[in-house]
């Protein structure tokens, strides 16, 4: 079959955000007295939207609905002025965006990011790329949701099975099957092979120039 729209996570497969991410949540820690965490660990936070990735780094003994809350809007304040300062695109991606543009390919961000800040990293670091670029708006539409996914197909006139998903994480293989678009794994994100292969990817690459072949 010809693929003809591919949708993309945004951290850890078209921009490594980790640094970013982490100095924000680590200066919401400080204020508080609080333990912080190094890079290495922050990358297995990333994945289930910004919410979750607080309650992770707080410490168990401080890590009430209240508490969570409230440190995830300072983290919000905090990330929202550096989001950009430190997140580059992985290597290869722009000529792989490139490309894809010259082939016509649709192409869409869907993550798992606070919608605001998905729109924001996706226009300033890929300007013109992205027909649509959604993040985190509602909970429960949070991936492996695929609610977001498929109406993306929609608004293509794309059959799910024309559409590739590729993503650096469980959550996005998951999402992929459970919208039946055909699930890429990349290899240079926050997870491993064996966990994407494992949660339904049908394929894994190793540099961006791999999915010009998969078209």
């Amino acid at each position: 079959m010809k693929f003809k729209g591919i949708i993309f996570d945004l951290d850890g497969t078209l921009v490594d955000s980790l640094h970013d991410i982490s100095d924000a949540m680590n200066t919401v820690l400080e204020s508080l007295n609080y333990p912080t965490h190094t890079y290495d660990t922050y990358q297995y936070f990333i994945g289930s939207g910004l919410r979750n990735l607080v309650s992770k780094a707080l410490p168990s003994t401080n890590n009430s609905d209240e508490q969570i809350e409230i440190c995830f809007e300072s983290m919000i304040n905090e990330y929202r002025e550096i989001c950009t300062l430190k997140t580059k695109p992985y290597e290869g991606i722009v000529e792989l965006l490139e490309n894809l543009t010259s082939q016509n390919i649709k192409m869409a961000v869907f993550s798992n990011k606070a919608d605001e800040l998905t729109k924001k990293i996706a226009s300033e670091i890929f300007p013109n790329y992205f027909d649509t670029a959604v993040g985190l708006s509602i909970e429960e539409l949070k991936k492996p949701n695929p609610f977001e996914a498929v109406e993306i197909s929609k608004n293509w006139n794309l059959k799910p099975e024309e559409i590739l998903f590729v993503g650096d994480s469980d959550i996005d293989m998951q999402t992929a099957v459970n919208a039946k678009m055909f699930p890429v794994g990349v290899s240079w994100g926050y997870r491993t092979e064996e966990e994407l292969k494992t949660s339904g990817a049908k394929l894994v690459i190793n540099n961006a120039s791999e999915l010009i072949a998969i078209l």
